[in-house]
């Protein structure tokens, strides 16, 4: 009988495990593995883990989903939630409920704040309800938000789902930071440690060097603005922010500039200095390659490659194609009610994109469409979408498009040469040594391309020029050739045809990193040894990594056999190709340098934005996320923007029922704009 209930317990918990609702998110593998629907992400350990890596909290050693929607997260979250409270209280016996808390003397006028007069159902709860201590909590964090205008994307931050836990693991009585502590010792204190983590990231330069980066802004009213970086294989970190409006189209001033930040790091530990195009005309370059002899200067590969995409969105047919879909998008994302529908058709799943440029977002969102074909025409043909939609002359525009198959062919040619440039632009925006791997990737789009239109040698011709002239004329650099060059993956590769066209470029790169005849002695025998895969470059264990270890560790470990081509070779495939893969955030900067401000606060704010930027970019490490890609779509760009200003008495009109409580995603760039004034433009993050 014993044995008997205790199958029966096992069976009831195995039913348990099988009911658990988050088994609609995944999808069970044999023994304990899951694989995540959003991301396909294989999981051991079953319906737990999986949890946990949906709820994208900084738990349980697992990496958390970078595709999962908000609503799922949410959800998640809460079931996590309420294991938890079930775990930490104890089990009790029923009593009689404490008697309800006598109601609150009566209020006087002038003792009601206004925002209690304006909304006092949620504010000030009636008497006869009784708020849990949960429910307190989220209207004071809600109320924290709105009344300081903080932007919605921070609930997702990891920082602030570590801030309430710490809080709610304190004893009644804590006392948060005041105004003086935050901006005085705790921003110090965390300046501090942060510092000391990056010497720690210094101790590698030595072997690995690394690259400089210095990315400018610039407006129409001749202000300027340098933002610089120092990048190694462990991490990218924020050096400084640099208000040179007063001297940007000075050459003598910038080269003086530079010349400080090369002295600070240290000439023997940089290898490269990558320029965005805003210092294409101040001659800086010039200077650089002529008073430091061992350093190069590159273009910035990711704004290279938005170049070749932005001019592939220009391409007359590719642009119609880009318009047509903006018609569609625009209807759905203007219309709660269609766009309500549209969720519950796709299964939450959005049909645009927002990348880090125009042109990236483009042609996500042509992907995203391209996915979302059949559901969108089922949408549109569905008598829910028809009762009351059909009739509207923008639907008829949208019915149009849909059923036109000139524009899925459109749709899908566009999406087809551009996922090779996309490819080739999330390789080396993601902060990773990337310098070995461009060349072949840009080899390898080009190939697509050529493939893709065998037929068409006309439409080729097109795309290959744009490559080509931005490729030739911009991307192309010595130092990515010798990182080809000294790639495994590429040097034993059969198939690889432009070997021979490094070797000069090579040649030059080792001429400029052993400039003395003493360092390159016996370096011809060494490249020798290395290119007939001699010695430990032969061994199985390093001819089983060419493909599966990066470039500069493959080194590290096998090139033994050649040790001065070995420290060479290090230094080399060691660093990144294009700048930082956060988006830039200049109002920041703008805010620290351009309004008046004493000694005082210029520091303070100097601090903040060292803390801000290296909090973020150590962030980027940890996430596995797009980095072509942002998390929020932009509800100010043309895929969502109206193209024409609606009057003020239209913008009511546009939220329909979601102002009834039934709508969850209000376009709420316009639901901002409608409400506040032209000042408060950056409120929420809308």
């Amino acid at each position: 009988m014993e044995e008997k209930t205790k199958l029966e317990l096992e069976f009831e918990s195995s039913v348990v495990r099988e009911k658990d609702i988050c088994w609609e998110y995944a999808e069970k593998l044999d023994g304990n593995k899951v694989r995540c629907k959003f991301c396909s992400r294989v999981l051991n350990g079953g319906i737990s883990r999986l949890k946990h890596h949906l709820s994208r909290l900084p738990s349980k050693g697992v990496n958390p989903c970078a595709k999962v929607r908000d609503d799922v997260t949410d959800r998640v979250r809460s079931l996590l939630s309420a294991k938890d409270d079930a775990k930490e209280s104890p089990i009790t016996f029923k009593t009689p409920p404490p008697p309800p808390p006598p109601p609150p003397p009566p209020e006087t006028k002038d003792a009601v704040s206004s925002a209690s007069r304006l909304f006092p159902s949620f504010l000030v709860p009636a008497p006869s309800s009784s708020p849990s201590a949960h429910e307190i909590a989220e209207r004071s964090i809600s109320l924290f938000f709105f009344e300081n205008k903080i932007d919605f994307g921070v609930a997702r931050s990891s920082s602030y789902h570590q801030m309430a836990d710490a809080i709610a693991k304190c004893c009644p009585g804590f006392v948060p930071p005041s105004a003086a502590s935050l901006k005085a010792e705790l921003l110090d204190s965390l300046k501090s440690e942060i510092t000391l983590q990056l010497k720690h990231v210094e101790k590698e330069w030595p072997t690995t060097g690394s690259t400089v980066v210095a990315e400018a802004w610039t407006d129409n009213k001749s202000r300027a603005l340098i933002n610089f970086f120092v990048s190694s294989p462990s991490r990218t970190s924020f050096l400084k922010s640099v208000d040179a409006s007063s001297y940007f189209k000075n050459t003598k001033s910038l080269a003086d500039l530079f010349d400080s930040i090369i002295q600070d790091i240290g000439q023997e530990h940089i290898v490269q200095i990558i320029m965005d195009n805003s210092f294409s005309y101040t001659g800086v370059s010039n200077h650089i390659l002529q008073n430091y002899g061992s350093l190069f200067v590159s273009p910035c590969a990711s704004q290279c490659l938005n170049m070749i995409l932005e001019d592939f969105s220009k391409v007359d047919w590719v642009n119609q194609c880009i318009l047509q879909a903006q018609v569609i998008t625009r209807f759905v994302y203007n219309s709660s009610s269609v766009l309500d529908l549209m969720k519950k058709v796709t299964g939450g799943q959005d049909i645009i994109r927002s990348g880090v440029s125009t042109s990236v977002s483009s042609f996500l969102s042509l992907q995203s469409m391209m996915k979302q074909k059949a559901r969108l025409k089922q949408m549109f043909n569905s008598p829910e979408y028809s009762s009351t939609h059909a009739n509207k002359p923008q639907s008829m525009s949208c019915v149009g498009i849909l059923e036109d198959n000139d524009f899925w062919r459109a749709v899908e040619e566009s999406v087809a040469i551009s996922e090779p440039i996309l490819k080739v632009l999330r390789e080396v925006s993601g902060g990773k040594p990337a310098v070995g791997c461009i060349y072949e990737l840009m080899w390898r789009a080009k190939e697509s391309i050529r493939t893709y239109y065998i037929m068409d040698e006309n439409k080729h011709k097109v795309f290959s020029d744009i490559v080509d002239s931005k490729w030739c004329d911009h991307l192309h650099s010595p130092l990515h050739a010798a990182a080809a060059f000294l790639n495994p993956s590429i040097q034993y590769n059969p198939e690889i045809k432009f070997l021979a066209s490094l070797k000069e470029d090579f040649f030059k790169v080792l001429e400029k990193l052993l400039p003395t005849s003493d360092l390159r002695r016996d370096i011809t025998n060494q490249i020798f040894t290395f290119t007939r895969a001699k010695g430990m470059f032969g061994c199985n264990l390093a001819m089983e990594a060419r493909e599966t270890v990066s470039p500069g560790l493959w080194w590290e470990q096998f090139g033994d056999s050649a040790p001065v081509l070995q420290r060479v070779a290090i230094r080399i495939l060691s660093q990144v190709c294009s700048g930082y893969s956060l988006e830039r955030q200049w109002s920041t900067f703008q805010h620290m340098h351009w309004e008046r401000r004493n000694k005082i606060e210029r520091e303070t704010l100097n601090n903040l934005a060292y803390v801000n930027q290296n909090l973020k970019l150590g962030r980027v490490i940890t996430l596995e996320t797009d980095p072509i890609a942002l998390e929020d779509i932009d509800m100010m760009s043309e895929w969502v923007e109206e193209p024409e200003n609606p009057s003020p008495a239209q913008w009511l009109d546009r939220f329909g029922s979601a102002l009834d409580g039934g709508g969850d995603h209000l376009n709420t760039r316009q639901f901002g704009g409608a409400i506040f004034g032209a000042s408060d433009h950056n409120i929420f993050g809308l």
